[in-house]
């Protein structure tokens, strides 16, 4: 069994909370998809769960950039606790609009992370603008069976005949390449 341990302490290059604002277009994604994956890799996450909160992050950012008003930013929180990362991004809407979780990308992102909210916040004045947020949590994994890491290469047939391994013949002594 494979168990990743958190670090017991952090220094200065693991910071525990960061907020992210970008425009919410796709050229600006991938600054979020950085951060993101640079924060778990600081805080030792394993490759897997780097690889997933990456695609999840830009899932989650590509599905609120779609109902962003023109003249707001992408905000994206990262908590990162020892056990998990806790990612909540946020964007003003046009009006009540609610995320759709009939989609590919939702069932795309509710696969990657551990847990998947839909948070909306009505305005408190008419008129204004209406928030919407995905709060997604991606657990740090611990007792990876081997096996799950290793591929399978199936049993040993002990009936089948063994290989033959033959030498090469030496190339002759002076000759060239």
């Amino acid at each position: 069994m494979i168990s990743p341990q958190p670090p017991e302490h952090r220094g200065m290059g693991a910071p525990r909370d960061v907020e992210v604002r970008v425009l919410p277009v796709p050229e600006a994604l991938v600054t979020v998809r950085t951060v993101a994956g640079d924060l778990a890799a600081r805080a030792e996450f394993t490759l897997d769960v780097v690889d997933d909160l990456r695609l999840a992050v830009d899932e989650a950012c590509t599905s609120l950039a779609a109902l962003a008003r023109p003249d707001t930013k992408l905000t994206v929180t990262f908590a990162v606790e020892d056990e998990r990362i806790v990612l909540t991004a946020s964007v003003s809407t046009t009006g009540p609009t609610t995320l759709a979780t009939d989609t590919f990308a939702w069932r795309v992102l509710t696969v990657l992370a551990d847990d998947v909210r839909v948070l909306a916040e009505a305005p408190s004045v008419p008129g204004e603008p209406h928030r919407l947020a995905l709060r997604v949590i991606v657990e740090r994994r611990r007792d990876v069976p081997l096996a799950d890491v290793l591929p399978d290469t199936g049993t040993a047939d002990d009936t089948a005949p063994a290989a033959t391994v033959s030498r090469l013949p030496e190339p002759p002594r002076g000759a060239g390449p």
